[in-house]
């Protein structure tokens, strides 16, 4: 270790309070990757009071066991070379439950600190925890902390310093005195190479027959023989596995610590018990989901922050304003004005404000609303209450053979898309885990919210979007569902669903500093887009929009033409036209709305972007009904369409393949290109069948027939048909006619 650099792993369970003080620490400024080789996430950050400290945030995990990715990069990397010393971090209010990981983390040999988080709900519900006794126990310093009140941090890493200075020492905490003798037979059989500090994991992981353990020992024939001869022999002896065995042993000593170093208060319903009651009550619990989501965008889209937007497009990007008494002239007056002093060309002045300032306005318009909706998800998931919908929803799920790990990619889609799909590795199982890839973008992300908010509100012809935000939500939820249904039903994905275990965290109010960190992680992320792939793509949409072919010449269409509808002579308006026969079942064939919907291909918010280059600057920003109903009748009316086939456009571009870099995530979590191309085959075709279906039916309802009617009908009887058609025998596993049942930690 360099005298002056201290590197920090952060280990613990899942909703420990781990990531609460990786954010308090390092401010969340730091490197956010992948580990080499799997699709686990990497945090890395240094320590905002000590730039000389490095603190890697290990995944969450239950054990170093390696029964998922996650267990494996966290015990490969705490067994490196790297970390100089070991936070372990724990639930102090569920303390039985962490010390399993945190026994195992001390028995690595690693120079462990122990942290006791959560130190106020401790002291709130009257329990005693005797640090001096549980440090003995383990052989590791434990301090008391809470990382949402700040508390304790300082000493915690003195700790860690003082710790990372001294040699590691073998674990204090002894098993039953067979399987210490069987152990210690064990570590007899280890090379010399094996430091002393290791000989007992080694050894305990000997006795696990841990492949990998064995494979790094490299023990030779003689050595292995009698490993597994004294192994074989406890197993007789005890009537189990070695594996089991050493689970039962690590519970004795946990009772033991608990007996010695706990005293809990008397036994009283907490409030979050007392709030569990109702929100996951097994009737109430979904409407109640159902109610707190619609509260959500009604508050983000139709009010608070709808008027944050209606100020930005207004002022910010629309006439100008004023303020503290000064006049300020609009972005787009202002580059105009700029390259009109500067001699610019009418090429130049259309690409600035016709394209980019357009372009990117339209995105940039929606930050407020944006800021809103994350601020009030990040609330709901900071407090505790999101966990508790991932426990409801897998009532829901699993009543259709699908599991409820399934429904945490979902919340985090959310927020985007990316990350959702990244969070699929949690699920153990193959066949869940692809399915999950494959479906979970279609809960509307953060870059689908301009979609929602405003062409959808405006061009149905209903400012107040309030109702059409959650509408689309939901349809995103079913959609998950229906698919998941129909999914699982064939060969490709039968199987038993992923048992569901997870902590439930008490409530409790959020740190306004973690709080303000997931917000600004979501914005930023979204105005980074906004000036980097949307810039990029205004671009090219102004280029294929403004140069086309009229009259047998091929140029800047102004130049050649000043007809008000030259770009119908565009290059982009004969590549929409080419593609529109696709769209034309689904109501919308304009080469308008074809081009947005492929160009959201590239990134959900080009497909207003789109839009307002297809407009101009002054009118793309303006949330003004009679523009958007004179553009939908230009994309929609004009070409046989109706509102039918304005919501088929909304549902096919929520529902279709995702944008580019979610797109790059699914082909990571795949490692697959025949399964990236069966899930994106999967979500475009779906979208274009509920497209289809949506403006067929509608336009049966005013009495239009047609053979895309008999079509979508067909479509929709075989959905049914999938949807409620028995299981196929054997599609949950063998001598599994029920689904098992989930389980979680409360």
């Amino acid at each position: 270790m360099a005298a002056s650099q201290l590197h920090v792993a952060l280990a613990g369970n899942p909703n420990c309070g781990k990531t609460t003080l990786f954010n308090l620490i390092t401010g969340a400024n730091g490197y956010v990757g992948n580990w080499p080789g799997v699709t686990v996430e990497k945090k890395e950050a240094k320590l905002t009071s000590d730039k000389s400290v490095t603190i890697t945030d290990l995944p969450g995990i239950y054990s170093l066991s390696p029964y998922s990715p996650e267990e494996v990069v966290a015990r490969d990397y705490i067994m490196s070379d790297e970390p100089d010393v070991v936070i372990q971090v724990l639930d102090a209010t569920n303390l039985e439950r962490n010390l399993y990981l945190a026994l195992q983390v001390v028995e690595t040999g690693k120079p462990v600190v122990v942290a006791l988080n959560m130190a106020d709900l401790v002291e709130k519900n009257g329990d005693k925890i005797d640090t001096k006794r549980l440090s003995k126990a383990l052989g590791a310093p434990v301090v008391m902390i809470s990382a949402l009140k700040n508390t304790g941090i300082d000493e915690l890493f003195a700790k860690a310093r003082e710790a990372a200075a001294k040699k590691a020492e073998v674990p204090e905490h002894k098993f039953d005195s067979a399987i210490e003798d069987v152990l210690d037979h064990i570590e007899n059989c280890l090379p010399q190479s094996v430091p002393v500090n290791k000989r007992r994991y080694y050894a305990v992981k000997l006795f696990e027959r841990d492949a990998q353990a064995v494979k790094l020992v490299n023990l030779n024939k003689e050595q292995a023989d009698r490993v597994e001869q004294l192994v074989s022999q406890c197993e007789k002896d005890c009537d189990d596995d070695s594996e089991s065995i050493i689970t039962g042993e690590r519970y004795a000593v946990i009772a033991h610590i608990i007996d010695e170093c706990l005293k809990k208060a008397p036994e009283k319903m907490s409030i979050s018990e007392k709030i569990d009651r109702v929100v996951t009550n097994r009737w109430l619990g979904l409407p109640i989901f159902v109610l707190v989501m619609w509260a959500v965008y009604y508050i983000a889209i139709g009010t608070i922050g709808t008027a944050g937007t209606d100020w930005v497009n207004d002022n910010l990007f629309g006439d100008g304003f004023t303020l503290f008494g000064a006049s300020f002239p609009s972005v787009p007056g202002l580059f105009e004005g700029w390259l009109t002093a500067a001699g610019a060309s009418d090429l130049v002045i259309s690409l600035v404000n016709d394209g980019i300032v357009a372009g990117v306005g339209a995105v940039l318009g929606f930050i407020p609303q944006m800021f809103v909706l994350f601020i009030l998800l990040s609330f709901l998931e900071d407090c505790g209450y999101m966990a508790r919908v991932a426990f409801v929803m897998d009532r829901v799920f699993r009543r259709f053979g699908l599991s409820g790990k399934s429904f945490i990619p979902m919340l985090v889609s959310t927020g985007c898309g990316v990350p959702g799909v990244l969070s699929t590795k949690t699920i153990e199982n193959e066949k869940d885990r692809r399915m999950t890839v494959m479906t979970t973008t279609f809960i509307p992300c953060g870059a689908k919210l301009p979609i929602i908010a405003l062409l959808m509100g405006a061009l149905i012809g209903n400012n107040d979007a309030s109702w059409i935000s959650p509408l689309f939500y939901f349809l995103g939820v079913v959609a998950v569902i229906v698919s998941g249904i129909m999914l699982k039903k064939t060969k490709l994905f039968a199987g038993r669903p992923t048992p569901f275990v997870m902590e439930l965290p008490a409530y409790h109010m959020p740190s306004i500093r973690s709080w303000a960190l997931h917000v600004w992680e979501r914005v930023s992320a979204y105005i980074k887009k906004a000036f980097t792939i949307i810039f990029a793509s205004t671009i090219v949409i102004w280029f294929l929009s403004n140069f086309g072919v009229f009259e047998g010449a091929f140029g800047f269409l102004p130049d050649l033409t000043d007809a008000d509808e030259f770009m119908d002579y565009s290059v982009l308006a004969m590549l929409g036209s080419a593609l529109s026969w696709i769209f034309a079942p689904l109501g919308f064939a304009s080469w308008q709305a074809v081009a947005m919907s492929i160009s959201g291909l590239v990134a959900k918010e080009n497909v207003m972007a789109t839009a307002a280059s297809l407009l101009s600057m002054s009118d793309a920003t303006e949330a003004d009904p009679e523009l958007w109903h004179a553009f939908a009748q230009q994309m929609f009316f004009n070409h046989g369409g109706t509102v039918g086939a304005i919501a088929a456009f909304g549902a096919f571009n929520l529902l279709c393949a995702p944008c580019f870099a979610a797109m790059g995530t699914i082909r990571a979590q795949m490692n697959s290109g025949k399964w990236t191309a069966i899930a994106l085959g999967y979500e475009c075709g779906f979208a274009w069948v509920i497209g289809l279906m949506i403006n067929q039916f509608y336009l049966l309802s005013q009495g239009v027939f047609s053979i895309w009617t008999i079509v979508a009908v067909a479509f929709a009887a075989a959905i049914l048909f999938q949807l409620f058609r028995p299981m196929p025998k054997g599609a949950m596993g063998e001598d599994d006619n029920e689904v098992a049942p989930s389980v979680s930690a409360a």
